[in-house]
């Protein structure tokens, strides 16, 4: 699970989703954007990036993480992909956000889960994640888990 958070409120939703895939007996790690390196993700079965939303826009941070990924091109394909945001307002371009992060996995050739019920593309949290996010980001990281093994064939 790979994050920007500039108030703690997307770090608290990261934290949440791994809660969620460690559930699902999958291990898990929860790494600032900042201090993940993009040829990690050779070494995983999936991904989890969390941004706030700004501009109805991941942050530029996120955005130059996955702009480095393209020297990965066609090396992440199976691999699983999911997304979160937070952000000021309901309206504040969530969906966007979270839309964005899906569409380079999409184009890495990753599989990415969504939700039925809830928040269909990812959890998101307007401010401080509530209940209703928080249980959210729980179910979203033991699917993204659950997920990750049936592909790896664990």
């Amino acid at each position: 699970v790979i994050y920007y958070s500039e108030t703690g409120n997307t770090r608290e939703m990261a934290e949440l989703v791994a809660e969620g895939v460690k559930e699902a007996g999958v291990e898990v790690e929860v790494k600032r954007v900042e201090d993940a390196k993009v040829d990690e993700l050779l070494k995983v079965d999936g991904v989890v990036i969390g941004s706030p939303t700004y501009y109805g826009c991941m942050a530029a941070e996120v955005k130059r993480f996955l702009d480095e990924s393209v020297k990965l091109h066609g090396r992440l394909e199976g691999k699983v992909g999911g997304a979160f945001t937070s952000s000021a307002n309901i309206g504040g371009g969530n969906e966007t956000t979270i839309i964005s992060i899906l569409q380079a996995f999409l184009i890495h050739g990753m599989v990415v889960q969504g939700m039925a019920f809830g928040d269909h593309y990812g959890p998101v949290a307007v401010g401080r994640p509530d209940e209703r996010s928080r249980k959210l980001c729980l179910k979203y990281g033991r699917r993204i888990g659950e997920l990750a093994k049936k592909l790896a064939g664990k």
